[in-house]
């Protein structure tokens, strides 16, 4: 997510340093912590959302992971102008999981099979991942084009659109709709457990505590769940412990008419990775002017863009830099890339275990909705933080009313488009590609009010 500038902790360990062993592992233990349920959640609601049997769910999951560590190798070690070079973190990124919903959804309906869908979407995800590579180079300028009206609009719009997925997780998820168990009081006290301590923990006077308030949320209520006999481990003992990762399981297909909406959160997602990006290196004591600070904001959207190509040729969804990190790089006082290393290692051998993806898939709908509803609000919350920063005159609220308005319609009420070419309707699916460009057309060419 789009995060603000703060000022350098004292450091332990600098970008540059080597922490002993016991450090590095401990530190990355802690940013595996504050990233993973982050990585897993949208492969998880998207498996659940198209009503993927448990193989393909599993694969997802382990894919999403082991993603992740690679891209987060490749973030922090550099290869040639791909990377930061800094302590920065690659995970899967919530701005494109309502539209590749929608993109699939749309493709079943129309008579595609799942694996015609998922192979849709992963193709549409390759080709778009272009697009922070090439736009890497021009970023001085982009900025221009996407002002913080646009960003704060984006973003606020990423967390209220996604807030009907996570009610609906907590209701017990697309399956319970059809079985009548939806909002069962069942489901609402397992999430409210897992509400009700997200916040205790999250309101606790221990930094370590606030900052692993969601994993030891989704822990107790995956425990009570458990206590309750709804989790059942029977399967785990016929998981394999090692799986071999298969590229282009599902093929690459392709929705041209998709390309649109997914250029524009691409290029989004890339404004945002320069925020998270510039945190991270005022954390670590880096310049964050002047051309080497250009050239790590350029490096990291490349690894973005590659990230995200690596993402969709193994199964899994676009990656971007997460922010979560820069937290614990603050507690920690360890700003060395080589912790990546480690980080990168846990995350590849975590995909590579279906064990693990296995316990995760067994956690029930509602559990994962408790701890998602939190999370999408906080987006929307950070969204609007980035609003009241913009001065909201006649002009920016007109902006901000016509935006709101149309992307937030399109995802309450998507058959608005029904009648509409495959064109339109594809790039208009997402409320937050309609909102967004919403945005971005109408900053571009709305006078100043009064005209200057």
């Amino acid at each position: 997510m789009l995060t603000s500038e703060v000022a350098s902790p004292d450091l332990i360990y600098g970008l540059d340093d080597k922490p002993p062993l016991r450090s590095s592992i401990f530190a990355a233990l802690q940013h595996v912590l504050a990233v993973f349920v982050g990585i897993v959640t949208p492969p998880l609601i998207f498996a659940k959302a198209l009503k993927l049997n448990a193989s393909d769910e599993g694969l997802l999951v382990s894919m999403a992971l082991l993603i992740s560590g690679i891209g987060t190798i490749l973030q922090s070690r550099r290869l040639g102008p791909i990377g930061s070079g800094l302590l920065s973190i690659q995970g899967t990124s919530f701005v494109f999981l309502g539209p590749i919903i929608a993109l699939a959804q749309t493709a079943m309906a129309e008579g595609a099979s799942q694996r015609s869908a998922l192979s849709m979407v992963f193709g549409t995800c390759l080709l778009g991942a272009l697009v922070p590579i090439i736009i890497s180079p021009f970023l001085q300028f982009a900025n221009k084009l996407i002002t913080p009206l646009v960003t704060g609009i984006v973003v606020t719009l990423i967390g209220l659109t996604l807030v009907q997925v996570g009610i609906t997780s907590l209701g017990g998820g697309f399956e319970a709709r059809g079985n009548g168990s939806f909002g069962s009081p069942q489901n609402l006290l397992w999430a409210a457990v897992v509400v009700s301590l997200i916040v205790v923990f999250n309101s606790s006077k221990s930094e370590w505590l606030r900052m692993a308030s969601i994993v030891l949320g989704l822990a107790g209520g995956y425990l009570v769940a458990a206590i309750g006999g709804k989790i059942a481990f029977t399967q785990l003992h016929t998981l394999a412990w090692v799986t071999v990762p298969m590229p282009l399981h599902y093929g690459l297909g392709l929705r041209v008419t998709a390309l649109i909406p997914f250029t524009f959160l691409y290029v989004i997602t890339a404004i945002e990775s320069i925020g998270d990006l510039t945190a991270t290196s005022s954390l670590t004591n880096q310049p964050i002017t002047g051309p080497i600070y250009l050239r790590r904001l350029r490096g990291g959207v490349m690894a973005d863009g590659v990230s995200s190509m690596l993402a969709a040729l193994f199964n899994s969804f676009p990656s971007t830099t997460f922010a979560q990190n820069n937290g614990v790089i603050q507690l920690t006082g360890v700003g060395s890339r080589y912790v990546a290393l480690f980080v990168g290692g846990i995350l590849m051998l975590l995909g590579l275990c279906p064990v693990v993806a296995g316990v995760v898939q067994s956690m029930p709908p509602s559990v994962l909705g408790g701890a998602t509803i939190i999370m999408f609000g906080t987006v929307a919350v950070s969204g609007i933080k980035i609003l009241s920063t913009v001065n909201m005159d006649r002009r920016a609220s007109t902006i901000a009313a016509i935006s709101f308005g149309l992307g937030l319609g399109v995802t309450f009420v998507p058959e608005i488009m029904q009648g509409m070419p495959a064109l339109v309707k594809d790039t208009f699916s997402s409320g937050i590609a309609t909102g967004g460009m919403c945005a971005l057309l109408l900053n571009a060419v709305l006078p100043k009010w009064p005209p200057s």
